[in-house]
């Protein structure tokens, strides 16, 4: 298959809604004015509704599920975090409101509000674009990447530094990978006192994990003709 056309430097709203949804273990559910975690319980369908399977003895689900039809009458919240060691390790948060059904022996949960907010802020997202779009092919992936990134490749995410304007990484004590999704890659970048993010747009998508290779090779080649940023900004700060 060969590359998409319709290409972004970034997914939307409603695809990074749907891959935190591809990509959670777990989820909270709000309801009757109480909280109950869930862990492994969960499912999510084409169109992006939450499947949970919940236990007999859950008066919070049981409380959403008699509420009247149709009105919102429970939250449900999953956390995307960083499966790499970092400062402020959730990444975002998916929130969505709306009540539960009964749907082949499990709950199904229809969203009359779907907000993902992150590091830019909260995102109210289309209920259609989100029912229509799908997860990021990297999602269930992208922790077993990173992961592997940051312990066996360090010299590559310095590498990749040589790419980020010098000003972001003044006053730079460590570099870790952030997050990466078809079309790029976030390096966290902390300081003694702060942290910011700087995205590495690929030149084009990676839909599986041998483009993903493959647009990692074009960016560390781009980074070999680079000055070592890194090294330099931490000579200029010794000083």
């Amino acid at each position: 298959m060969g590359d998409s056309q319709s290409w972004t430097a970034a997914p939307s709203a409603a695809e990074r809604a749907r891959s935190v949804l591809a990509a959670a273990w777990s989820c909270a559910v709000t309801a009757g004015g109480g909280r109950e975690e869930f862990v492994g319980a969960h499912t999510v369908a084409d169109d992006g509704r939450v499947l949970l399977e919940a236990p007999e003895d859950s008066r919070l689900l049981a409380a959403a599920v008699c509420a009247p039809r149709g009105e919102p009458s429970a939250v449900i919240e999953f956390a995307d975090v960083a499966p790499v060691p970092v400062r402020s390790r959730i990444r975002a948060r998916l929130w969505m409101a709306g009540w539960f059904v009964p749907e082949g022996g499990r709950l199904a949960f229809r969203a009359t509000r779907v907000v993902l907010r992150g590091a830019s802020g909260a995102v109210v997202v289309d209920l259609d674009e989100f029912a229509a779009a799908a997860p990021d092919p990297l999602a269930t992936a992208e922790a077993r990447l990173l992961t592997h990134l940051a312990d066996c490749h360090a010299d590559a995410v310095e590498r990749l530094t040589r790419l980020v304007d010098p000003d972001s990484l003044h006053g730079a004590v460590r570099v870790q990978p952030l997050a990466v999704d078809r079309h790029g890659v976030t390096l966290r970048i902390e300081r003694a006192r702060s942290h910011g993010d700087v995205r590495l747009a690929f030149h084009a998508p990676a839909d599986d994990v041998t483009r993903l290779t493959e647009r990692m090779h074009v960016l560390l080649t781009q980074a070999a003709s680079c000055p070592r940023a890194l090294q330099r900004q931490r000579t200029d700060g010794d000083g």
